[in-house]
């Protein structure tokens, strides 16, 4: 497998060209941290930030850029674990993007989102990839695919069932391979929903 074109990394050098967001980081922080905290533990591959950690200056500015660019600064100050599953996941997303990074990973993004954060997150997703930012998303939900996605590999018992273009890899004949049920598929504006 490459990634970035590369078949081979060191670990500490991929984090950096990489933001993660996935609800595995969130069931981690089950202390105290701050929406600022769990920005800032990014740059130490943590989910919160321990003593022996030595945040600089520069992380902190970068912590709170990210902070505004998805417009939770307000959450700064506030424990992750009184935070709605939305505002959570908003603080994931700027964790992930604090060390700026060229490709962002969601890993089944909306797991525990009610729907209004659901469209908050697509957008938000959206927004990101029109900025420049490659997105790499995992995820069981068709609907969760943003237009702005252009490339979808299907994976079924860890082996590439159908990969390509959107339009021609999102059928109703490869989801009924895909799922083992008969879909409908409804495309819209470059949405794709099954029923």
């Amino acid at each position: 497998m490459r990634i970035l074109g590369r078949e081979r990394w060191d670990i500490f050098e991929l984090r950096t060209h990489l933001g993660i967001v996935s609800p595995d980081l969130l069931a981690s922080c089950t202390t105290d941290s701050t929406g600022r905290d769990a920005v800032l533990s990014g740059f130490f591959s943590s989910t919160r930030i321990f003593p022996h950690h030595h945040p600089s200056r520069e992380h902190l500015k970068e912590v709170e850029l990210a902070l505004a660019r998805l417009g939770i600064a307000h959450l700064a100050d506030r424990p992750v674990m009184q935070m709605s599953s939305g505002e959570a996941k908003r603080t994931l997303i700027a964790r992930a993007l604090a060390h700026q990074p060229e490709t962002l990973l969601f890993d089944e993004p909306s797991n525990a989102l009610d729907i209004a954060a659901q469209f908050q997150l697509r957008e938000t997703m959206r927004e990101l990839a029109r900025s420049g930012l490659a997105i790499v998303l995992v995820t069981h939900q068709v609907s969760e695919i943003i237009p702005e996605i252009d490339r979808v590999i299907l994976l079924r018992d860890g082996r590439i069932l159908s990969d390509g273009p959107k339009l021609e890899v999102l059928t109703e004949g490869t989801l009924r391979d895909l799922f083992g049920v008969a879909v409908r598929i409804h495309a819209q504006d470059g949405a794709f929903h099954i029923y």
